[in-house]
């Protein structure tokens, strides 16, 4: 079965069998790492780019006042840092927000994958186009959707971006109130009061700290939720959480 990251990046078109035989190459040497510890600092000038293999990373920029706003959020198959191959000195912060398994991905890998794999390289062009169009979605959440809509948009987007590269094994989403707080840009006694809401509409479960999805269809509708921004293909009728 393909690894993640060619499941991820077969989303933007079909990729050959060299090609998956390299990306499993590129993931071999992996690492755990813990919730809330930092991959990469606001200044730093890393070697190597990250992806990751399980669990979810967010990049983040804190205040001089200490407060910290989560501007994209990073799951399985995500190259985190792409763009540090390219420009250098980091301009953000990269941490984790639960237990992960990452790959640190040398500048010449990189190169590598660039120069000598065109499908591949399509593909990666494809991933950073989408990450750009989901910065336009999350703008458009912060600045004109009403917070229930907001965070019940932010979990249709998580929810099909997992479902994508088959890792939805199951509708539960490891966001804390604090995180939630410093995705949408509300506070943390804010977040709670959206989470009992949807919770009391029924949307939503909240599980030991984990967010559940009972009915995806009700909390899209809710959401007004169009993912054609993502621009993934439509999913198999055979998928986790189709």
């Amino acid at each position: 079965m393909p690894n993640v990251l060619a499941r991820k990046l077969s989303n933007a078109g079909p990729l050959g069998q060299e090609d998956v035989k390299r990306l499993a190459e590129v993931v071999s040497d992996d690492f755990r790492m813990g919730p809330r510890e930092d991959l990469i600092r606001h200044g730093e000038d890393p070697e190597c780019v990250n992806l990751v293999l399980s669990g979810m990373v967010c990049r983040y920029k804190l205040l001089p006042d200490g407060r910290r706003a989560i501007v994209a959020l990073m799951l399985p198959g995500d190259i985190c840092d792409l763009n540090v191959a390219i420009l250098g000195r980091m301009d953000h912060s990269i941490g984790t927000l639960t237990d992960c398994r990452l790959v640190k991905i040398p500048r010449e890998t990189i190169d590598d994958l660039l120069d000598n794999f065109p499908r591949i390289r399509r593909a990666l062009f494809w991933s950073t186009l989408v990450d750009e169009a989901i910065l336009r979605e999350w703008l458009v959440n912060m600045g004109r959707r009403r917070a229930e809509q907001k965070m019940a948009h932010l979990f249709c987007e998580v929810h099909s971006r997992l479902r994508a590269v088959d890792e939805m094994y199951d509708s539960l989403l490891p966001l804390t109130q604090d995180e939630l707080a410093d995705i949408l840009g509300i506070s943390t006694v804010h977040a709670q009061r959206v989470l009992s809401r949807l919770r009391s509409e029924g949307l939503i479960n909240v599980q030991d700290s984990r967010v559940a999805i009972p009915n995806y269809d009700a909390l899209e509708a809710f959401a007004e939720f169009e993912g054609d921004y993502l621009h993934l293909p439509p999913p198999r009728a055979d998928a986790p959480g189709a």
